[in-house]
């Protein structure tokens, strides 16, 4: 049939919906890019074979769309008119689909999206929060309808808008109504699409051509791509619109070879229109014509540079010339030529169609319409988004996207590509438009968004786009040609740890030169992502050229292993794995405390973050480095001989004096003794320890475990000064003049106040205070009903201990959602199991009682928007208000540090009351004296301060004339990796812990350690990353 009229359209518009309406169910199959390669074909063909032995092939329509958008839960199934999303369908799930959904009329539940926050089954696709925030125009189609029928596109009103502007519409009545729209080129720049199709027709020419630029070179970008696939007719529609707006008959599709899918259906769309008369001459009865060809090109990122893409299709080397003129002056073929995107076109119909006003309506002042982004990188949902212009990228990011897989921290996201920015946490809450996005030195692009974790190294991120762009210069200019490839070998240098002072520096300067001199677009943007990544992250760039350190663990050059390298304290995690899975457990704990003193605490308390970088975790779960650290320590306290490893220095005549005896200050008195020093330690408490000892609960570190590690540091020479407050009994300055350097390491020992109405009431007992009137054995009251304020270990310790002293109801209120608790999650699951209730979202606003406490006014919150940190920030609910009784209020939010001793006028501190150290040295703006742990970062974890008291211990030794290197021991053969043919998967070993209803009546220790047999044979999962 050829397509004359309006008419006509209506009427095949009326026989495809009349036709579809006689069917039960429609049961659409996504056929995007990442569904084929999910085997999507085979789930349909069984779907077809599973409808035809129940005799349904009639009454059920199968179609094949294009993209769906979730790309990370295909092959995805939708069956209408139920509106029901099936996810990771598989030949045999959709076997069970149909009999339970289509024959028994149920639908399967288990099969369904499920959303992980709310731990919930979301049948519905229009309940789904990833389909719920899109406005869809430019993807209106794509998953909706057979991308192959030309009837179906019709049905969705396809080609109105073509048969309205040729009928109805001048030239320039369509090119204003596009200007009215204020839709912006979605190719990149963002110029306004209406201006451009202006400059087209107003340009006197005999030819004038209309081409679509379908080259999406960016790396992880596929909405050019999806759209062709899922929806070619809408891109052939505007091509046709645009080509009357301007006045060319000849319109070219340039796009990559590497879209294989695209093209072929490309085509088959091609000539199915020109079938119907929508291509050819004299459409809609006019005296317009209108031809289409497909150009592909071979995959040259320049090429998608207009003026390189022109020459690539007139049959020469795509290579960029300088403009002017410009392409609508003279383009393709000498001739006037308007070039725009896929994206871009596919929002030209419904525009002409619905009017300028009704797109307008969406998105911002200057940045109309919608924007589709193809989400990628660390991201729940990787897929295909289309957003209003305006909502925020935290929204795409957390609301839509799901947030970031395995509860890793958001770091960046990468916009526009090679071409674009990094934009940081700092910015989730930034508006994504055209104007924003610029203000934040990034760029909108055509739409790839590459999300990164905190494990990217943005110095490595920053080589890879190098890489790109050097490999896809043209070589023409030579800013391009040479300069990118001098910027690609300094980046390369330092990640290799062979980078120099003045890098960072020389990268600047070469990227501003070419961004200056290049002669394309795309060779001014090559340094974007290098200059971005600097801005935003220099601090990397420092450590990896001065302290040869890569905070993410990618740079495999700058260190021993992942784990190794994430251990603040650099403990050579698969050496001692190694030596444990060969039964070698003396020497696994001799080598441990080369790098830590405190192996049997940090066995039990550390926050393990070498566990978060173990690659094991990318097979089947991360090794469980602390309980193995645990089991050696346990194992050589029961078999120790003497620790003749512990060689210490001759004295050397010189002294040191710490002021502190928690784990920082044990720790630099420790090293500093094995050099020779003469080590005196000051502890105001009557134990040692500082927090470890009245910090943390018994349950999950006994305190003959701490007190048998002291005693090993008190060995090498350390002396301990216990019930000896600076200040007090001995003055700051009696210590300067009695030692040769100090090292400050007394801790946060000091809860701060949440500072609201009540707080002074008897009951109130701020949460280290409640944890140090336990562990010194004090007599402490909790009543029935608790209430624990606070998200962090402390507020869980307080929590849990309430319970083993009696309280029948513990409450935890915490302002955020549970998966932003900084607490451990251990410690959050074994909280949980002892009866422990956590009330998230949820704040209080006063204490209420006369003399004492008797209950807490709360009031609920809800998530709006991002801090600082890249946490959703909790809102007020009004209204929400209801209260809490309380017998006991522990507040444990955070605390501070106090050092009454020095005089401030005497040393620098920072507006949170820490001492300003130098971040090489520790050393404070008082010579000779050095602070470290808490009292220099701020409430922090104890693995840290242990890397501080070593860290100061050398730094401490260089002062006074050493070589800065610490005193370790002995050297420790370690075995040698051995090559295995296959890695089995296999999950941890499970530790033996006491059941909750057991363990919640007493302080005994909750974790029982492993066997030596589980030991082993968790050690021999370790992949040994550190062999070369």
């Amino acid at each position: 049939m050829r397509i004359k009229n309006l008419e006509d359209l209506v009427k095949i518009k009326e026989e495809y919906n009349s036709k579809m309406a006689e069917y039960n169910y429609q049961i659409l199959v996504c056929g995007g890019g990442g569904c084929v390669s999910s085997k999507c074909g085979e789930v349909k063909e069984a779907l077809d074979r599973c409808l035809k032995g129940y005799g349904l092939s009639e009454k059920i329509s199968v179609i094949t769309t294009g993209c769906m958008g979730i790309c990370a839960l295909g092959p995805v199934v939708l069956i209408k008119p139920d509106e029901t999303f099936y996810t990771k369908v598989t030949p045999e799930k959709i076997a069970e689909i149909v009999k339970s959904h289509i024959i028994n009329g149920t639908i399967l539940e288990k099969y369904t999206y499920y959303d992980k926050a709310r731990q919930l089954y979301i049948p519905n696709i229009n309940d789904i929060p990833f389909f719920k925030d899109q406005v869809k125009i430019a993807l209106r189609n794509c998953g909706q309808i057979d991308y192959s029928s030309i009837e179906a596109y019709i049905a969705k009103d396809g080609y109105f808008a073509a048969a309205k502007a040729l009928s109805k519409m001048s030239r320039q009545q369509v090119v204003e109504e596009i200007k009215k729209s204020g839709l912006r080129g979605r190719g990149g720049a963002g110029f306004p699409t209406g201006i451009k199709w202006e400059a087209g027709l107003k340009a006197i020419s005999d030819q004038k051509y209309f081409v679509c630029n379908a080259d999406e070179g960016d790396p992880g970008a596929f909405m050019d791509r999806s759209i062709l696939e899922g929806d070619p007719h809408s891109v052939i529609e505007g091509m046709i619109l645009g080509g009357y707006a301007v006045g060319a008959n000849i319109g070219y599709i340039y796009v990559r070879a590497e879209y294989p899918i695209a093209v072929e259906r490309l085509s088959t769309a091609i000539e199915e229109a020109r079938r119907y008369g929508l291509l050819g001459k004299n459409l809609f009865s006019t005296d317009f014509e209108f031809e289409l060809e497909i150009r592909i090109g071979a995959g040259a990122f320049v090429c998608g540079e207009e003026t390189s893409l022109m020459a690539s299709i007139e049959g020469r080397r795509g290579e960029p010339r300088q403009k002017p003129p410009f392409p609508f002056e003279r383009g393709l073929f000498g001739k006037p030529t308007i070039i725009n995107n896929v994206e871009t076109l596919a929002n030209i119909p419904p525009i002409i169609h619905k009017g300028a006003h009704w797109f307008s309506q969406f998105g911002t002042e200057r940045s109309k319409g919608t924007k589709v982004f193809a989400l990628a990188g660390n991201v729940v949902n990787t897929g295909l988004v289309e957003v209003p212009m305006g909502i925020s990228l935290g929204d795409i990011l957390f609301k839509i996207g799901d947030g970031i897989p395995q509860g890793k921290a958001f770091k960046a996201a990468q916009a526009g590509g090679p071409s674009g920015g990094c934009i940081t946490k700092e910015f989730l809450n930034t508006p994504v438009d055209y104007e924003n996005i610029s203000k934040i030195g990034a760029i909108m692009g055509s739409g790839g968004l590459i999300v990164m974790n905190e494990d990217t190294c943005m110095v490595d991120t920053a080589k890879y786009f190098m890489e790109f762009v050097q490999e896809e210069s043209c070589g023409q200019c030579v800013p391009c040609r040479i300069g990118v490839k001098r910027m690609l070998e300094i980046l390369e240098r330092i990640t290799q740890g062979q980078g120099r002072e003045g890098d960072i520096e020389l990268l600047e300067e070469l990227g501003i030169y070419i961004k200056e001199t290049a002669m394309c677009g795309l060779g001014q943007t090559a340094p974007n992502p290098v200059l971005s990544t600097i801005k935003y992250f220099r601090e990397e760039y420092e450590e990896h050229i001065k302290n040869k350190y890569c905070r993410a663990g990618v740079c495999s050059a700058l260190f021993l292993s992942p784990c190794e390298n994430a251990c603040p304290a650099n403990v050579n995690v698969p050496g001692y794995m190694a030596l444990v899975a060969a039964g070698r457990y003396l020497d696994a704990y001799n080598l441990i405390r080369q790098e830590n003193p405190f192996p049997a605490v940090c066995g039990r308390i550390c926050t393990h973050p070498c566990e978060s970088k173990c690659r094991r975790g990318q097979v089947d779960e991360a090794i469980a480095i602390k309980d193995i650290k645990r089991f050696v320590a346990d194992y050589a306290f029961k078999h120790e001989q003497g620790f003749t490893k512990d060689i210490v220095l001759p004295k050397n005549g010189k002294s040191v004096g710490i002021i502190g005896a928690g784990p920082s200050g044990l720790t630099c008195g420790y090293y500093l003794a094995r050099l020779g020093y003469e080590v005196e330690v000051y502890e105001a408490q009557p134990v040692a320890g500082g927090v470890l000892a009245f910090g943390i609960p018994e349950y999950r570190l006994p305190k003959d475990i701490l007190a048998h590690e002291i005693k090993l540091i008190q060995q090498v020479g350390v002396k301990i000064h216990l019930n000896t407050k600076v200040g007090k009994d001995i003055s700051f300055e009696e210590l300067r003049q009695k030692h040769d350097s100090i090292y400050i390491a007394t801790g946060t020992q000091l809860s701060n106040k949440i500072n609201i109405p009540g707080e002074d009431l008897e009951g109130v007992i701020h949460g280290l205070d409640f944890l140090r009137r336990v562990n010194l054995r004090h007599d402490i009251n909790v009543g029935k009903k608790v209430v624990v304020i606070g998200g962090g270990n402390t507020a869980i310790d307080a929590a849990r201990t309430a319970v083993r002293l009696g309280a029948e109801s513990v409450k935890i209120l915490y302002r955020r959602t549970l998966a932003d608790m900084p607490a451990d999650a251990r410690e959050i699951r074994d909280a949980r199991e002892e009866g422990i209730e956590i009330l998230t979202l949820v704040s209080p606003l006063r204490f209420l009682g006369n003399d004492k406490i008797r209950a807490v006014e709360c009031i609920r919150l809800e998530p709006n928007g991002f801090d600082t940190d890249g946490r959703k920030k909790p809102k007020i609910k009004e209204g929400s208000n209801f209260t809490i009784e309380a017998d006991l209020v522990i507040p444990a939010v955070s605390q501070s540090s106090d050092f009454p001793f020095v005089q401030m006028d005497e040393v620098e501190v920072t507006e949170w009351g820490t001492f300003v150290t130098d971040k090489d040295s520790l050393m404070t703006t008082m010579k000779g004296v050095f602070a470290g742990g808490d009292v220099a970062k701020g409430s922090d974890v104890v693995i840290t301060a242990i890397a501080d008291g070593k860290k100061a211990a050398a730094s401490i030794d260089l002062y006074l004339g050493g070589r800065g290197i610490l005193n370790k021991g002995e050297t420790i053969e370690i075995p040698t990796p051995k090559d295995e043919d296959e890695i089995m998967e296999h999950e941890r070993f499970p530790m033996r812990v006491v059941d909750p209803e057991t363990r919640k009546n007493n302080f005994c220790e909750v974790s029982l350690g492993y066997h030596k047999l589980n030991a082993m044979a968790e050690a021999m999962r370790c992949l040994r990353c550190d062999r070369r």
